[in-house]
């Protein structure tokens, strides 16, 4: 018996819930029809990073199979065992959220700490902040234009603030509550590596960061339930000041409203349809609006 049925939570597209014989549940994920096959879509380069993160002790989900040759459907594709744990819209309420961003963080520092060399793309270059930024500033031109009035002010203000560049480490890319599953209070799997990365640490930081002062603005937050714990209290527990964090935080506010805007165009033109992209339209003004905030643009 074999059975294969869309996850219905999440918004990342083409994973799937994988049903055998066997008892243990399986996630398959595939790359996107008809594109090439390189960052986000490259899938095979998940599993080797998951892999390697897997050897080094993180909470990740174990890669049964994978490959980068066109299988299923024609498209590489990555084969996970289903993750003990549950998303954070069904822990909240029943563990302090303090504990809940107290373990994320814990995972956070300790993924940071993994040597470079084994991170599974140690063959990569480190991606400077220039060119996080320079990435985000192009996808964000995608937005529809009246919702990114603001991105080209926000935009210049980074670009003229860059912050000087400490040693690399491997970055999720999307580390927020949303993309962790818990065991109680503990979080038992990091997942959706994408756009993982070799790059400034303060940029996975700021992106759970966000979470707290979002709450603190009454906005919206990706990725499912807030968690209530304070900006300092995620900043102070990894070990970093708030003030290194700003410019971070400004990169983070920024990079949603890219990717917010980014989606919305793909639902928009039929060619990713989810209408809950549709729901979170406004939050592309909103993101750049606290972004000029923070860093005082």
């Amino acid at each position: 018996m074999l059975a294969i049925a869309p996850i219905d939570t999440g918004h990342s597209g083409f994973t799937y819930w994988v049903t055998t014989d066997l008892p243990e549940a399986m996630v398959l994920r595939l790359a996107p029809p008809g594109v090439r096959i390189a960052g986000p879509a490259d899938v095979a380069r998940q599993g080797r990073i998951m892999r390697a993160l897997t050897l080094a002790g993180l909470p990740v989900p174990r890669v049964i199979d994978t490959t980068g040759h066109p299988t299923i459907d024609g498209r590489p594709f990555i084969l996970l065992e289903k993750v003990d744990g549950e998303r954070i819209e069904a822990v909240k309420g029943r563990v302090a959220d303090e504990a809940l961003a107290g373990s994320a963080v814990a995972v956070l520092r300790r993924l940071h700490r993994v040597p470079l060399a084994e991170t599974g793309i140690a063959d990569e270059a480190p991606v400077s902040l220039e060119t996080e930024l320079h990435r985000w500033n192009r996808l964000i031109e995608h937005a529809p234009p009246e919702l990114r009035v603001l991105a080209p002010k926000v935009a210049e203000r980074l670009r003229n603030t860059v912050p000087g560049q400490g040693t690399p480490a491997l970055i999720h890319g999307d580390y927020h509550y949303g993309n962790l599953l818990f065991k109680g209070s503990e979080v038992a799997g990091v997942v959706d590596w994408e756009i993982a990365a070799l790059g400034q640490p303060l940029v996975d930081l700021a992106s759970l960061a966000l979470i707290a002062d979002a709450g603190k603005r009454g906005l919206r937050v990706p990725g499912g339930s807030r968690v209530d714990a304070s900006l300092e209290f995620v900043v102070e527990t990894y070990g970093a000041k708030t003030t290194d964090l700003r410019w971070f935080l400004g990169l983070a506010y920024f990079k949603l409203a890219a990717i917010f805007g980014y989606n919305l165009m793909l639902h928009r033109r039929g060619k990713r349809h989810d209408p809950h992209n549709e729901s979170r339209a406004r939050e592309v003004g909103t993101y750049l609006e606290a972004a000029r905030e923070v860093l005082g643009a």
